[in-house]
């Protein structure tokens, strides 16, 4: 081979070398796959049976009324916690009230759970409009349930209203009539990790 063609051979083979280099066109495999990926929100929904818990009339001091409903998670979430709120109104009929007839309402609530009934708010209907008690809370001592409700369940509550006889003159009341707004609010437990490995998520 003379000089001529092995520098015509050398320049040849570095200029393929450049456009290999400088980013020629390649073959090569290709594989992908594609993935559904669900956020589905759950559902939180408080049923409550009988919607009135009381509707009574002529009662006098001394009496005490009785009664029971029942809390109904029909949702899909955990219920941790239902919270009451109270918000009452006082019909003075004479307009003679030197006191809220509704310190003169005392109310005791109590949660049934499977191994005993624990009292979970005892207080008169006046203080009870500033609190904001979570009726399903049990003592974990008495009963083994966690407080709450897990979904499809139903949890029994009980109230007991006392009309408190303080052994006085109580004809200021005679008449009056007093309109209580129960409102329950239920709430979600706390947030929850969902693991790569948990099957439920796979």
């Amino acid at each position: 081979m003379g000089f001529t063609q092995k520098i015509t051979k050398g320049v040849m083979t570095a200029a393929l070398g450049m456009s290999l280099i400088g980013g020629g066109t390649f073959a090569y495999f290709n594989d992908s796959v594609d993935t559904q990926n669900t956020f589905a929100a759950g559902t939180l929904d408080l049923g409550m049976n009988p919607n009135a818990v009381v509707n009574i009339s002529n009662i006098k001091p001394g009496d005490e009324i009785y009664r029971e409903f029942t809390l109904e998670n029909n949702g899909t979430l955990q219920i941790s916690k239902v919270l009451l709120d109270t918000k009452y109104n006082v019909e003075d009929v004479k307009s003679d009230n030197t006191e809220d007839f509704a310190k003169n309402i005392k109310v005791t609530i109590m949660y049934n759970t499977s191994s005993a009934t624990n009292t979970v708010v005892e207080t008169t209907l006046y203080d009870l409009q500033s609190q904001q008690p979570d009726i399903t809370a049990i003592d974990t001592s008495i009963g083994t349930k966690p407080d709450g409700i897990v979904p499809g369940d139903k949890e029994k509550i009980f109230v007991l209203f006392e009309f408190i006889d303080n052994g006085k003159n109580q004809n200021q009341f005679q008449g009056d009539k007093l309109q209580v707004n129960w409102t329950f609010n239920a709430q979600t437990e706390g947030s929850t990790y969902h693991d790569d490995t948990d099957p439920d998520s796979n």
